[in-house]
């Protein structure tokens, strides 16, 4: 077993588990982080595509309870059918979107230096919502009805560009729109959930031959610490966004967009 491949495998896994659910570019991380430590590549490619499932089945496991309600009532709560339509319109723009420009985007933004400067253009937007303290007319996830829905789709529809981040432009699209603070991130956390099960799946079908069973162990680790760190980022991030505001990210994504920038140029 190459245990320097295990040890990229574990440093990757703990990126995306930290990553991924906070406002600051998971995918941005992830291409940076593989570029200085020298994980790219087939492997890197796919490895990184299945380590997603572990980030994904940390919130399916921390809001089972909500998931499972919702189920049970599909045929005769008004309220769990209004949940599963919105998480339907707010998933459609950036599933449309994706499957036409994937090819595109994957070609050209997939570079340190996009994602720096898609850092520092987003720290700027945030900073400019939290100065500008945007009218709140929704205070629970539950209370969202689908033109909520459907603009924070939109905004989600952004993240197709790397270094963006999908739970930043949720959440942010989610304050520009009426959602008080902690709808705005749990509806983030409920959208990803079949918006990286379908991105993870298309990819993972596109990239199925370069799948090598001698690495099962590479794939594992990676998950297993995408999944625990996942869950232990969610669940800090949930008590930060109780008494805080997102302007530390900002500032986070502004300086290490900078320093991207001054290292590739």
């Amino acid at each position: 077993m190459d245990w320097l491949i295990i040890f990229k495998a574990i440093v990757m896994g703990a990126v995306e588990g930290i990553t991924e659910f906070l406002p600051i570019s998971s995918t941005g991380h992830l291409i940076i982080a593989g570029d200085l430590i020298d994980f790219n590549g087939p492997l890197a490619t796919t490895f990184e595509i299945a380590i997603q499932l572990g980030a994904i089945l940390s919130v399916c496991w921390l809001y089972r309870h909500k998931f499972i309600h919702v189920l049970q009532g599909l045929g005769r709560d008004a309220e769990s059918q209004r949940f599963v339509v919105n998480l339907i319109v707010a998933f459609v723009p950036a599933a449309v979107l994706g499957l036409l420009f994937h090819d595109i985007i994957t070609e050209v933004l997939f570079n340190p230096v996009s994602v720096a400067l898609a850092l520092v253009g987003g720290g700027v937007l945030i900073l400019i919502v939290e100065r500008f303290h945007f009218p709140m007319d929704v205070t629970e996830v539950d209370a969202m009805d689908w033109k909520h829905a459907l603009k924070v789709g939109f905004m989600q529809a952004l993240a197709l560009i790397p270094g963006t981040s999908r739970s930043g432009a949720t959440i942010i699209g989610g304050l520009l729109f009426g959602l008080s603070r902690k709808a705005a991130t749990e509806f983030s956390f409920f959208l990803a959930v079949p918006t990286m099960f379908a991105a993870t799946g298309y990819d993972l079908l596109k990239n199925r031959d370069a799948f090598d069973l001698s690495q099962v162990g590479v794939f594992a680790a990676g998950f297993v610490i995408a999944f625990v760190t996942a869950l232990i980022a969610v669940k800090t991030f949930l008590r930060y966004v109780a008494h805080h505001d997102f302007s530390v990210f900002a500032w986070y994504r502004i300086v290490f967009g900078g320093l991207v920038l001054w290292y590739f140029w």
